[in-house]
Order: C-alpha cells, then sequence, then structure tokens
C-alpha cells in the first residue's frame, strides 16, 4: 500500500473521535472494516486496537478465517507488533479481533509514531495505517539504600533465583490465542489509594557493599499493612503462585494473550496454580516477602513481556462498548 486512499478499490475511510477511543470505518463491495482504538498515549502505556470485519450483503464468502497483525512504527521504524486474536466465536458473516502493544517508557513525545495494520481476508493481504501519537509524561528518579539482607537478595545469583527468573520469563512470553478471560476494565488491587511507589520510577539501588545499581521500577507500590487484602484485577486464570527470593509470596494471573498481572511480596497466598479467578477474588494478603523495606503490594502488568503503566487498564482499553 501506497497511500491510504487507494489501498483497496472502492473503500472509503472516516476517523471519529469518541469519548472512550478513536473510530475508523472503512466501507467496501466485499466487506466492511471497523476499529476502535486508543490514537495516542503516554509512554509506558499501551496502544489496543479493536477491529471488527462485517461480510457485505451480497457476500457469500466465509470470513471467518481472517487474519491480521498490527505494527508499532517509531521515527519510521517498525519496533513492535502483534497478531490480532478472535473475541467470541466468529462467524461466515462477522468476526471481531483484538491486540495490544506496549510502549516503551524510554520513548516521550518527540518519537514519531503511528500504526500498520496487515490482514488478510479472502485470499488478499492488505494493509493501512492508523494515526497514533505519545503524549508527556515525567517519572521520578529515587535513590534507595537497601540493608544486609535486601543487599544479599538483590545481588543473590544463586542457580536456584536464576531458575525462578528463567520460569517467570518463560511464562510472561508465552501467549495464548484462545485464552481471552476479559475484555473489561481492570480493578486496583487494594481498597487504599497510598501509594509508595510509581510505574517507571528511575531507581538506583545502593548496596551496604558500597556499590549500586540502576533499574526501573516496573509496577505500583501500594503501601499497606501486612495482612491487607489483595484482589485480582480482572478475570483471569492463575499461571503462578508461589515463594520467590525476589518477590517473596507471588501470583501471576492471565487475563488475555500476552497480558499479565502480577502481585509482589504478600504475605499468605489463597489461590493456586491453575485455579480461574473474578475481577474482585481474593488473592492473598499483603506482606513484606522477599526484598522489600517495608509491608507493601507491588502490583505489575505485563504485556508481551514488557512492562507497561498498571493504570493504563484502569480505564476502557479494549474499547469495549455495547452491541460491538
Amino acid at each position: 500500500m501506497k497511500k491510504i486512499a487507494t489501498f483497496i478499490s472502492a473503500l472509503f475511510l472516516s476517523f471519529v473521535s469518541l469519548a472512550y477511543a478513536r473510530q475508523a470505518a472503512f466501507s467496501g463491495e466485499n466487506y466492511n472494516i471497523s476499529l476502535n482504538y486508543n490514537e495516542s498515549a503516554a509512554p509506558g502505556d499501551a496502544v489496543f486496537v479493536r477491529m471488527k470485519i462485517a461480510r457485505a450483503k451480497n457476500i457469500k464468502s466465509d470470513i471467518s478465517t481472517a487474519e491480521a497483525k498490527l505494527e508499532l512504527l517509531v521515527d519510521g521504524k517498525s519496533v513492535r507488533s502483534s497478531d490480532f486474536y478472535s473475541l467470541g466465536k466468529a462467524s461466515k458473516a462477522n468476526k471481531t479481533m483484538l491486540t495490544g502493544l506496549p510502549l516503551s517508557s524510554w520513548w516521550t513525545k518527540e518519537n514519531k509514531c503511528s500504526l500498520k495494520i496487515t490482514y488478510k481476508i479472502l485470499n488478499e493481504t492488505k494493509e493501512f495505517s492508523l494515526p497514533f501519537s505519545l503524549t508527556n509524561k515525567s517519572f521520578i528518579s529515587e535513590t534507595i539504600k537497601l540493608n544486609d539482607s535486601n543487599t544479599a537478595i538483590k545481588t543473590d545469583t544463586s542457580t536456584k533465583r536464576m531458575e525462578q527468573i528463567s520460569k517467570l520469563n518463560s511464562i510472561l512470553e508465552t501467549t495464548n490465542p484462545q485464552n481471552v478471560y476479559t475484555t473489561k476494565a481492570f480493578v486496583p488491587p487494594v481498597e487504599s489509594t497510598r501509594r509508595t511507589s510509581y510505574f517507571g520510577d528511575r531507581r538506583v539501588f545502593e548496596y551496604t557493599t558500597g556499590k549500586s545499581s540502576t533499574s526501573l521500577h516496573l509496577g505500583i507500590d501500594y503501601g499497606v499493612p501486612t495482612g491487607t487484602e489483595v484482589r485480582s484485577a480482572a478475570d483471569g486464570k492463575v499461571v503462578m503462585a508461589e515463594d520467590r527470593i525476589s518477590t517473596g509470596w507471588s501470583v501471576v494471573i492471565e487475563h488475555l494473550p500476552g497480558l499479565y498481572t502480577l502481585y509482589y511480596h504478600m504475605n499468605e497466598m489463597k489461590v493456586k496454580e491453575g485455579d480461574t479467578v473474578k475481577a474482585g477474588s481474593l488473592i492473598g494478603y499483603s506482606g513484606a516477602t522477599g526484598l522489600a523495606t517495608g509491608p507493601h503490594l507491588h502490583w505489575e502488568v505485563r504485556l508481551n513481556m514488557e512492562a507497561v503503566s498498571p493504570d493504563f487498564f484502569l480505564s476502557n482499553f479494549t474499547s469495549e462498548v455495547a452491541g460491538n
């Protein structure tokens, strides 16, 4: 495709800005495409696109096998891609799909972004572009002094810790196209709104050995007392529930293909691997296990392995609307 207006004969493109998303529509002779997506986001957020393909009334061909891929271009270079997965059961006449991509917290509004969708339908492969931009966001920088026990955890290179890291990464890199547990906005995992650390904080850890290291804080820390109820942010399946050296009693829940929430440093778990949960289900109680300087809950969201801002998912991130 060279220009959006000519990517397919007789197609017409229109955009409408809505409160929850941007809407794009394509009308053609054989099928119609409608899309909803967030046309802008902050660094560290995500972009989600919901696409519905409907067969034209005078066409009898089966469109249930339609496939599509989303790409994110930054400064003219393709840097992220993700296949669409089906929402519900497709029919010969209609198919609705969804996918999302993480946005690096290192990017800024100065980075020029756009989206490209490539799809295959009725034995034809076509592509088109959608406008997308980054907004401003600043991140906190902090220095954290660790005591002897936390220094030992942070610098632990034991086989056990490395195996735990490998196991978690193996889970987070898994995308199960059929595992669509929810398309609803998430809910906070605790009732408290007191945050002691934020997503994307730039951190320097000072060790008792005199050395230091730098890292990003990959989630939100809620400063809550030990024993505070921790609840699932959304419907999903528990894919990890165990004690880890770095993160203590930890729970990981799968919600959508490639989308997971993580709950760290708990004092007690109330779920096990393989359990299915609903939004608001009790999964454990907060604590200070693992590498922690005090009682709190660390809540994290991963999309296609990359940590993204949990706050983004408290909104209608899948453009869930009645009848769509």
